[in-house]
């Protein structure tokens, strides 16, 4: 017997899943709640709803219409915010440019997303001079600037400063509907393998994410619950995944929102303490500064849930976090991914301190709707007994489709129908994962796999370090062996000979393998990360190999 399709009334609204629907509830409830930008500028809901209408009306006088590509390159900021929406409801894609690329990377993604308009705040006028002559696409440039200056000398076709078209254009704009599946963002992979990788998702799939992330963090029964009393700040840059797709959830819930600019610690703590906020994400690193920070001495930082992602999350920074209360937990994702997929929620009564940060480092739980499995070479399900590891695939209506223009590494991503994450992990039987490493970082010696990840974590709970990343390093007897690249909390010392001892003691107590134990201890003055804060370990190979 056929299947049966559903009979549709003539006058039926059908609803597409589109950017703009997120708005409705906070129109309905949330008109006079504050959107505030550092200490410059605090806007009410209604007002924020005006300036999206106006933001499309100035794009459109510009000549931006269905189909055309508008970069921003900004702090996070409620303009970004106002992009965030205004952009996508015009039918138009925004693309979030990683302003931390080099000049080189940027010009890169300009042209390889074929943008129509830059929209760019005034401190980026630098990188565009040194690329604009090789700008292929690009037509007109828009400038922000948190003073209302502008900079003639910058001899391009300039449309005008971002505050003054907004005040020149009308606040109201007939968003049209379209289909569903029309891509609405695109942003690039920080590349540091080759060059930088194009995702993009549609509507559709922004929707269906803002809508299971909500769900996961409102349903959790008190630790890490996300509720309309929160008070939203990312710190996590907005050209990054959306910001992990959190100012779309936080608009839609109609939460109070603070966005914070270029990222200072003093400015992000006293943001915490003059707008009360209690709700973030951010990279380790970024968690590690706010806590080393003196100014952090001075702010309560009792009422902050902070998801910690984009890196693996070591337990002794989840020990120091837990001491000043503040309620950290793991959040997993990609950038392919949009990126939310697991959340490390406690379900649990937990005995003490030391276990409840071993619950919170964890990968977490799936949200809804994602399909996440385990698997070993020939994609075959390895047991799900908190032991067995296997390459992390996963299924979502979120994924990203492929890679812009790149149908070799779209369908490398999607093999078997599976988006493949590139990352080992260990599923228990409560369905709890845990990312024990990156394929390309798990270290291969004696015949075992040692995850750099938990050997970090280990490390990372030694007194004296204060952050810690460990590689595989080349070894004629066992093909690779564990590196471990210190920097050591000011003030405190500790020799090699010590950091042994420690993850000796573990060895011994069956936490890890023997085989984990570095040979090598190298205490250095800083560490490299990527674009986005994430340790870069393939500079720091390239640094150990030189």
């Amino acid at each position: 017997m056929p299947l049966q399709s559903i009979e549709v009334a003539p006058s039926a609204y059908t609803y597409p899943l589109l950017v703009k629907q997120l708005l409705h509830s906070a129109r309905a409830t949330a008109d006079g709640q504050e959107i505030v930008y550092r200490d410059r500028s605090r806007l009410t809901y209604r007002q924020f709803f005006e300036r999206i209408g106006r933001l499309a009306n100035a794009l459109r006088a510009q000549g931006i219409g269905q189909g055309d590509t508008v970069a921003f390159m900004d702090w996070d900021s409620h303009r970004y915010l106002e992009a965030f929406f205004a952009v996508p409801m015009m039918g138009a894609v925004l693309q979030t440019v990683n302003v931390r690329l080099s000049p080189e990377q940027i010009l890169y993604t300009l042209n390889h997303a074929k943008a129509d308009i830059v929209v760019v705040n005034v401190e980026f006028i630098p990188i565009l001079a040194i690329i604009r002559e090789q700008l292929e696409t690009v037509k007109k440039f828009v400038l922000i600037s948190d003073d209302g200056s502008t900079m003639s000398s910058f001899k391009v076709p300039y449309a005008g400063e971002y505050e003054a078209l907004l005040a020149a254009a009308a606040p109201e704009y007939d968003f049209p509907e379209f289909d569903e599946n029309t891509r609405a963002t695109t942003f690039y992979t920080t590349g540091t393998t080759g060059l930088p990788k194009g995702v993009y998702f549609s509507h559709r799939q922004l929707v269906l994410h803002t809508m299971a992330v909500t769900a996961a963090l409102g349903s959790a029964a008190g630790q890490g619950r996300l509720h309309r009393q929160d008070v939203y700040m990312p710190i996590t840059p907005m050209f990054h995944v959306h910001a992990w797709g959190l100012p779309y959830v936080a608009t839609m819930l109609g939460l109070k929102q603070v966005y914070p600019g270029r990222y200072a610690p003093d400015t992000l703590l006293q943001l915490i303490r003059t707008e009360g906020v209690t709700f973030s994400h951010c990279v380790p690193t970024i968690l590690h500064m706010l806590l080393s920070s003196k100014a952090s001495e001075n702010v309560d930082l009792s009422r902050c849930k902070m998801i910690i992602g984009g890196a693996a999350f070591p337990k002794g920074l989840a020990a120091a976090a837990l001491a000043r209360g503040i309620d950290v937990f793991t959040g997993y994702g990609m950038s392919e991914s949009c990126p939310i997929l697991t959340i490390a929620h406690v379900r649990d009564e937990l005995p003490d301190a030391d276990a409840q940060a071993a619950e919170r480092i964890r990968t977490g739980y799936s949200i809804p709707l994602v399909d996440l499995r385990t698997v070993d070479m020939q994609m075959l399900d390895v047991p799900r007994d908190g032991h067995s590891s296997g390459e992390i695939i996963v299924r979502a209506p979120w994924l990203t489709q492929g890679y812009l223009h790149n149908p070799a590494a779209s369908e490398e991503l999607w093999a078997g129908s599976y988006l493949h994450t590139g990352d080992i992990g260990v599923l228990d039987p409560r369905g709890m994962l845990t990312v024990t490493d990156r394929l390309k970082d798990v270290i291969k010696t004696g015949g075992e796999w040692v995850s750099s990840l938990e050997l970090e974590s280990i490390i990372s709970q030694h007194p004296a370090v204060n952050e810690v990343a460990v590689v595989g390093v080349k070894d004629d007897k066992w093909g690779e062996r564990p590196l471990a690249m210190i920097v050591l909390h000011q003030g405190r010392t500790a020799t090699p000979e010590e950091i042994r001892a420690h993850v000796q003691k573990l060895a011994d107590e069956g936490h890890i393998s023997k085989f984990a134990i570095p040979d090598q201890v190298r205490f250095v003055d800083s560490l490299a990360h990527t674009s986005v804060g994430k340790l870069d370990k393939k500079a720091m190979r390239r640094q150990l190999a030189n």
